[in-house]
């Protein structure tokens, strides 16, 4: 007798006195043999049992279980991934969901080694074999602009170093950079306050989380 997933086959089943008969034991597509029990002892995950010079009735029985497979999921700094169920029965689905931290974006997904793109989420169906899926994220940036649009001059400066306006008026920082900004007027002219991001008559410091 075979339990689920799997058949058990005598050749011949009904056997002459002092002759020999042999059992095929044989699990489905996806499954597997767990156990086989000859006249209710364990002989082990066998595929196949011999009877030789039978003299009396003999049983066979087979238990077999469904083939699971593992979703490895490795995310690089700066992000997660997780992937529901990672063990996956013999053709189930997973779906994995790439999740970056705040300030950051995912730069590229593998899935089994090669590029999906940079997604958001992605599954794996009918599953067969092993997988593996991993992320690679960034962090973003973004733009600080300054501009000086009235009558008198000066210069900007920023601290760390990148802004020098006039000269250069723009600069790219990572996310969550603590920026300061420091007017400096000329000396025929006087510095009236700050619009925009920033207020007052004082330094502009910004932490850094949008353009």
């Amino acid at each position: 007798s075979a339990g689920a997933g799997g058949s058990v086959l005598c050749t011949p089943s009904t056997v002459d006195y002092g002759s020999n008969a042999t059992c095929a034991i044989a699990p489905d597509t996806g499954f597997h043999i767990t156990d086989v029990l000859v006249d209710g002892a364990s002989v082990g995950v066998v595929g196949s049992y011999a009877f030789a010079s039978v003299t009396a009735e003999h049983t066979v029985t087979a238990s077999f279980a469904i083939n699971t497979y593992t979703i490895t999921a490795t995310a690089g700094a700066g992000g997660a991934i997780a992937c529901t169920p990672s063990i996956v029965n013999h053709g189930s689905d997973s779906a994995c969901t790439i999740m970056p931290e705040i300030g950051r974006h995912t730069s590229d997904v593998l899935a089994d080694g090669v590029s999906v793109g940079a997604l958001g989420a992605y599954s794996f169906t009918n599953v067969t074999a092993d997988h593996t899926l991993s992320a690679i994220f960034m962090i973003n940036r973004h733009t600080i602009t300054v501009s000086t649009p009235g009558t008198g001059t000066g210069t900007v400066a920023s601290a760390p170093a990148g802004i020098s306006c006039g000269a250069d008026c723009s600069e790219v920082y990572d996310f969550g950079t603590s920026v300061t900004l420091t007017a400096i007027p000329d000396a025929d002219s006087v510095f009236t306050g700050w619009s925009g991001a920033c207020s007052g008559t004082g330094s502009c410091a910004l932490i850094v989380g949008s353009d």
